[in-house]
Formats: C-alpha cells, sequence, structure tokens
C-alpha cells in the first residue's frame, strides 16, 4: 500500500525553482531516505508535504497525496487536519518546537487540545505516548531547558505517537545529537515503524545513517532527485556520479596496523 505520492512537485520563490520532484512514494509501514547536501531542497521538501512552504514566501505547485487524498491546494483549516494528526514532524533541533517559557506538558498538551481531544484526555494520551518513547510522564512538568537535545526530540515523537499519526516527517533529527543518543532515536524510530506501523520519510545529510535505517532512499540534488531505489542497491553501486560523490565523502575508519 503506497501511503504518500508526490509527483510533479515544484516549489518556487518568485522565478527560481528550488525543488522539482517528479516522483517521490512512501509505502505504508517503510522508511524512505531523502538525502543530499545541505541546500539540495530537502527541508522545502518537508514544508511542502506539510503545507508550510508558504511560511517561509514560496509557491507549491503539483500533486502530493496521502491515501489518494490530493493536499496540494487544501486550505489552510483542512491542511491543520492533516498535520499532526496524519503527517507528524520532527526537526533538527527540537528545542525550537518548545517555548522555554512554558512547561514541556503544557505545549504537549496544548497540541493534542488542538486536535479536539478534552483536558483529561489529552493528559491520559501524554502520560502514555512519553512511556511509549522511554521516557517518565513526570519530565512533562519541567521547563524545555531541563531536558536533553535527546529527551526533547522524544517528547516530540511522543506527540506524533499520542495523535496516532499515520506519517512522521523526520528532517535531520539525530545531526544534533551525540552519537550516542543518536543510536537511541534511530532505533525509536525503527521501533515505530515496526510496532505502529508508521511511514516515515527520514530526511538527511547522513549515508551512513540513511543505510542503517532506510528500506529505500533518493538522492537529491538541486532541488531534484538524481537517484532512487532500495537503499543496499542505491549505496553499495550508485549510478549517479553525484551518489558516488557523496559516499566517497563518508568518513571512514581505518584498521590499525
Amino acid at each position: 500500500m503506497t501511503r504518500l505520492v508526490i509527483r510533479d512537485l515544484r516549489v518556487r520563490f518568485g522565478d527560481r525553482e528550488v525543488v522539482a520532484i517528479d516522483d517521490l512514494s512512501l509505502g505504508a509501514a517503510e522508511i524512505v531516505g531523502l538525502a543530499g547536501e545541505s541546500g539540495s531542497g530537502k527541508s522545502m521538501t518537508t514544508l511542502a508535504v506539510l503545507g508550510l512552504a508558504h511560511t517561509v514566501g514560496a509557491t507549491v505547485s503539483g500533486s502530493i497525496t496521502l491515501d489518494g487524498t490530493e493536499l496540494t491546494g487544501l486550505s489552510q483549516r483542512d491542511l491543520r487536519e492533516v498535520r499532526g494528526r496524519r503527517v507528524a514532524a520532527v526537526f533538527q533541533s527540537p528545542a525550537m518546537a518548545f517555548s522555554p517559557v512554558f512547561r514541556v506538558g503544557s505545549v504537549v498538551h496544548r497540541a493534542l487540545r488542538l486536535h479536539g481531544m478534552s483536558k483529561a484526555a489529552a493528559a491520559g494520551a501524554a502520560g502514555r505516548a512519553m512511556r511509549q518513547v522511554l521516557l517518565s510522564p513526570d519530565l512533562l512538568d519541567r521547563f524545555p531547558a531541563q531536558l536533553s537535545g535527546g529527551q526533547l526530540q522524544r517528547v516530540a515523537i511522543a506527540i506524533a505517537l499520542a495523535l496516532r499519526a499515520e506519517v512522521l516527517l523526520a528532517d535531520e533529527p539525530t545531526s544534533a545529537l551525540d552519537v550516542t543518543v543518536q543510536a537511541e532515536v534511530l532505533a525509536l524510530i525503527r521501533e515505530l515503524r515496526e510496532r505502529e506501523g508508521m511511514s516515515v520519510l527520514f530526511i538527511s545529510h547522513d549515508l551512513a545513517v540513511v543505510a542503517e535505517l532506510c528500506d529505500r532512499v533518493a538522492i537529491m540534488r538541486g532541488g531534484r532527485i538524481v537517484e532512487q531505489g532500495p537503499a543496499s542497491t542505491v549505496l553499495s553501486a550508485p549510478r549517479d556520479g553525484y551518489t558516488a560523490d557523496l559516499l566517497a565523502a563518508v568518513p571512514r575508519i581505518k584498521a590499525a596496523p
């Protein structure tokens, strides 16, 4: 079953085209990597799927469908019903999602209540979701500065879990974390796919992480996808020279003599 389909997507700033994706799909319970260097258009693709590209001054054309329902052209009111509840997102800097002057729980509860949960239901769902991401619900009583980056990233994922989102857009979710915490977040994303059947579009410039996590990968350059296919195939025998260059740039640890 194909869950998210992007076709003929064009994102522009005035006359300047920054994204031109002819075809990209995400199946049910599948993890697809969207990889490329900084400035290749990965994050703009995320904003287009969320219906938020206009907030940075971009215009969007083409087709983005979720389970057959066209998202491009929906009103912001209708898109708000999709964002969070059906398509959730986590970003590179989790602290940006939380106001430093509000306790973490107030941000989480507000997100859940905006999608129709009662106060009691939101509190219960938040607590359950925190336990699912292996965090104590007591952390909801703390301020963002009192949590580590890895803990805040888990809280952001917990919101998606509480809303029972079908698709998770993970935009560089581990690049600001140390290696140990990065591994924990990747394990959590893998578990979400296996336990909840969640589909994940994993945006990253780190091909080593993509190779470890993703079923398929699409390589993006200058706003276009230059190569895509099974991650094991693309990353072991690339057909495009740009993909080969990216792989050659991945640091490797040499064995001691």
